[in-house]
């Protein structure tokens, strides 16, 4: 069974945290502990929680149900005119999400607590969503989706080592939403690839091969690779942005997006996007299944 929260659509509040081991714990700790978290979670609350590991660690732990060939971000991909996406990969991955702000907080807290002396928190950002389905530079954000009847086939891995599991790309965009909101919208429009007001895709004759969807819409032999999108807005006023949070069902269809998107593959261009959005965050965490997991929860004392 795929940890649940993957598709849970329409929780407004969000917490990411990233955690790492600490001396003397060893994965398995981790995991153990992880594993344990439906303890301090809220039901009443209407929470959602997925946790993740970072690969190498999930498959030391479990190494009967580790997805092959999924690696951590441990090298900054370097793509055109010297833009980097950087590299920052920690152990493990929490993301708590709700209707209810308090609830959010009040269990990343739990969440927090619950890894005390095994891991400590080494990252955490807030997220919620803008404006329904926008991001922050007003466009609608998820538009190449695939629906919910369909996720799972691109999200999950089906079969082999992994089954149930997904691996997941975990970003943080910052934005430069001043210089971007002060280009006429047609020019917007063409650094997106989409018209702003209804999200339509622009025409192959006006669609420039540097716009976003021209880079991040990936098609091999015909067909579209796709990924699920659980993206939200993060930040205040003055630094804020936009938080990838990227499913697959392998890695490969993620990482191919990201260096067309640095301009790190033969054409050599870059995402037009990037002029104005700058990545300061990037890691791979494997999603186990809960079957997985269950492996590892405590067992029950009755």
């Amino acid at each position: 069974m795929t940890q649940p929260g993957i598709f849970g659509l329409g929780a407004p509040e969000h917490c990411y945290l990233e955690f790492s081991l600490q001396d003397g714990a060893s994965p398995t700790d981790l995991v153990k502990a992880v594993a344990g978290l439906t303890g301090p979670l809220s039901t009443g609350g209407g929470v959602n929680l997925v946790v993740g590991f970072r690969p190498e660690l999930w498959a030391q732990a479990a190494p009967d149900h580790a997805p092959s060939g999924v690696r951590g971000f441990t090298e900054p991909i370097v793509g055109a005119d010297g833009f980097q996406m950087p590299a920052t990969q920690r152990d493990a991955w929490a993301w708590v999400a709700g209707s209810d702000r308090t609830a959010v907080f009040n269990n990343s807290r739990n969440v927090i607590a619950a890894l005390a002396g095994i891991a400590t928190v080494a990252s955490e950002v807030t997220g919620w969503v803008y404006e329904h389905d926008r991001d922050l530079t007003g466009f609608i954000d998820g538009t190449e989706n695939p629906s919910l009847l369909v996720a799972p086939g691109v999200a999950v891995v089906a079969d082999g080592p992994g089954a149930g599991s997904s691996v997941l790309l975990f970003q943080r965009w910052r934005h430069d939403s001043d210089t971007f909101q002060t280009l006429p919208v047609e020019e917007q429009e063409r650094v997106i690839g989409r018209t702003k007001a209804d999200s339509v895709e622009l025409d192959e004759a006006v669609m420039p091969p540097t716009s976003h969807v021209s880079r991040t819409v990936v098609e091999e032999d015909g067909e579209e690779l796709k990924i699920f999108r659980r993206n939200t807005a993060y930040g205040t006023v003055t630094e804020h942005g936009t938080m990838f949070v990227g499913f697959s069902h392998e890695q490969r269809t993620l990482d191919l997006m990201l260096r067309r998107m640095a301009g790190a593959t033969e054409d050599g261009l870059r995402d037009e996007l990037t002029r104005y959005t700058t990545p300061v965050s990037g890691a791979y965490y494997v999603i186990p299944s809960v079957t997985a997991l269950a492996r590892f929860a405590p067992e029950d004392d009755d």
